[in-house]
C-alpha cells in the first residue's frame, strides 16, 4: 500500500520545516515537540466533569485526571496511559482522545501521569502505573466508577505500560481487568523486527529515533527481554483480558505489536488486532487531521462499549 495522502502532506510539511531528527535533540527539546502535537489532535469535547486527583504516597503520588461523562453513574472505567516515548507526554497530551472516549463509550476515563525518564528510568512508569490502576480498583467508586468494569489502554510507550500492567495484573492476582487497548505498543524493546528495516526512515518515528528513546528509559544493564520492559518476551500469554490491538502499516513498531497480538490469540486470549494501511506511528494522535486517527477511535469506543457491556 502506498502512504495515505494525508499522511504524506503531514511528511513533506515536516520536511519542509527543515526540522531536525529527534534523536539529535535534548530531552527538553524532544518534550516540547510532543507537547505541540497536541495541535494535531482536533477539537476538545466537553465532557460532564474533568479534574485532576493527586493520589496518596501510598501510592506513589502520582497524578491522575479523571473525566467523567454524562449520564448516571457507576461508570465504566478506562485507565489510560499516554504515549511519548517514556521520555515526553503528559496529561494534555490525549486529553482530546480521552475527552472523545469519555462520551462515547460512557466511561470514565482515568489518565496517569507517570514519571518520565531519563530522571526516572525502567521501573518507575510501570510502578506508576500499577500503582494507579490499584489505585482506582479501590476507590475509583468515591468518584462514579464501577471497579468491576475496568480496562486498560495506551498508544506507543503507553500501550507497552499497558500491556505490562495488564501482565503484572495477571501475576499479581489484582486488579481484575476486563479489556486492554494497545495501540502501537512496543513490545520488543530488542528493536529486531523485519519492520523497522523496511520502516526505519522516513515516517516520522525512525529507527534512531525510538533506540534514542530506549536508551534513555532503559539503565544500561536492563535486560531487554525481561516481558516488564518487553512484553512479547513473556513465557505465558495465557489467561490475559481481551485485547485489541492497532498497529500502523508505516510504523518501525507494527510487527511487534501484531506478533504480540497472535502470541495471545494462540493462547486463547480474545483478541482484536487492526493494521491501518497507509499510516504511520502516531496517527491515533492526529486524529484532528487524519481520517486514520477518527476511524481508530471509532473502533475503539466500539470495542469498549462492547467489552463493558458484558
Amino acid at each position: 500500500m502506498a502512504l495515505d495522502p494525508q499522511v504524506q502532506d503531514l511528511l513533506n510539511q515536516r520536511a519542509s520545516s527543515g526540522a531536525p531528527a529527534l534523536s539529535s535533540l535534548s530531552v527538553a527539546e524532544v518534550r516540547q515537540y510532543l507537547l505541540e502535537l497536541r495541535k494535531l489532535a482536533g477539537e476538545l469535547e466537553l465532557v460532564a466533569k474533568v479534574e485532576d486527583h493527586q493520589l496518596p504516597e501510598s501510592a506513589g503520588n502520582v497524578t491522575v485526571r479523571i473525566y467523567t461523562p454524562q449520564g448516571s453513574a457507576p461508570f465504566p472505567i478506562l485507565v489510560y496511559f499516554h504515549g511519548g516515548g517514556f521520555v515526553g507526554g503528559d496529561l494534555n497530551s490525549l486529553d482530546a482522545q480521552c475527552r472523545t472516549l469519555t462520551n462515547r463509550v460512557g466511561c470514565l476515563v482515568v489518565s496517569v501521569d507517570y514519571r518520565l525518564a531519563p530522571e526516572h528510568p525502567f521501573p518507575a512508569a510501570v510502578y506508576d502505573a500499577y500503582a494507579a490502576i490499584q489505585w482506582v480498583a479501590h476507590h475509583v467508586e468515591e468518584f462514579g466508577g464501577d471497579a468491576t468494569r475496568l480496562a486498560v489502554g495506551g498508544d506507543s510507550a503507553g500501550g507497552t505500560i499497558a500491556a505490562v500492567v495488564t501482565l503484572m495484573a495477571r501475576d499479581r492476582g489484582e486488579p481484575a481487568l476486563i479489556y486492554q487497548v494497545l495501540i502501537y505498543p512496543a513490545t520488543d524493546m530488542t528493536m529486531s523486527s523485519a519492520s523497522y528495516e523496511e520502516n526505519g526512515e522516513g515516517y516520522g518515528l525512525t529507527r534512531d529515533t525510538n533506540r534514542w528513546f530506549f536508551n534513555q528509559y532503559l539503565p544500561g544493564d536492563a535486560d531487554r527481554k525481561n516481558p516488564y520492559i518487553s512484553p512479547l518476551w513473556v513465557s505465558d500469554v495465557q489467561n490475559l483480558p481481551p485485547t485489541l490491538v492497532i498497529t500502523a502499516e508505516f510504523d518501525p513498531l507494527r510487527d511487534e505489536g501484531e506478533m504480540y497480538a497472535a502470541r495471545l490469540k494462540e493462547a486463547g486470549v480474545k483478541v482484536e488486532s487492526s493494521r491501518y494501511d497507509g499510516m504511520i506511528h502516531g496517527f491515533f494522535q492526529m486524529a484532528g487531521v487524519l481520517d486514520g486517527g477518527k476511524k481508530a477511535i471509532d473502533q475503539i469506543a466500539a470495542a469498549l462499549q462492547a467489552a463493558f457491556a458484558k
